[in-house]
């Protein structure tokens, strides 16, 4: 079996533009519904959903620096917590755009929120928040981001604090308790 790779491996990344302003909420990842995507009900797989939510990840590495090269070097970006909401399905071949923003951010960790969008319709499909750690993947730990790629972070959460907060961001899954 052959590893995951995600469309963007082996593309390096565009310079980071520090006079350009960052967009909010950053479209970075655009895809279609493989058919390999769908299960036997004819849409796409609940786990397909984190795949592409992936890719739009490794999209938004590459944004602001991270991307082969980088974790040459010895460090990356390892994710410690996901929740995914479903809210709609998607089919075989129906487009989709993906959207990310910068929640919150300190030295070591990031909070990302991805929102999955029709790109026909424009309908909310899914959304998927996430806890980043920065790692040294030599020495097994988490460390400091590097000071270019934290000042990078900084402007993009800037950017991003603009926004509204995520109605589906910092959900809880439990069935309420029904005794008094």
């Amino acid at each position: 079996m052959s590893r995951i790779v995600t469309p963007y491996e082996g593309t390096g990344h565009r310079p980071w533009d520090a006079s350009a302003a960052v967009p909010a909420p950053l479209c970075l990842h655009r895809t279609a519904v493989l058919p390999e995507w769908t299960d036997y009900n004819g849409h796409m797989s609940e786990s397909c959903y984190l795949l592409v939510f992936g890719d739009n990840s490794d999209a938004f590495f590459r944004y602001f620096g991270v991307d082969e090269r980088y974790r040459a070097d010895g460090h990356s970006l390892y994710t410690v917590e996901t929740s995914l909401s479903y809210v709609r399905e998607a089919a075989e071949g129906e487009p989709l755009r993906l959207t990310v923003r910068l929640l919150g951010l300190d030295t070591k960790r990031l909070h990302v929120f991805h929102e999955m969008w029709h790109g026909g319709s424009g309908a909310l499909l899914a959304t998927a928040e996430q806890l980043l750690l920065h790692v040294d993947t030599r020495a097994g730990r988490v460390t400091p981001l590097p000071p270019h790629l934290y000042e990078r972070l900084a402007k993009i959460r800037a950017a991003h604090a603009a926004l509204p907060r995520p109605e589906r961001a910092g959900r809880v899954i439990g069935i309420p308790d029904p005794s008094p």
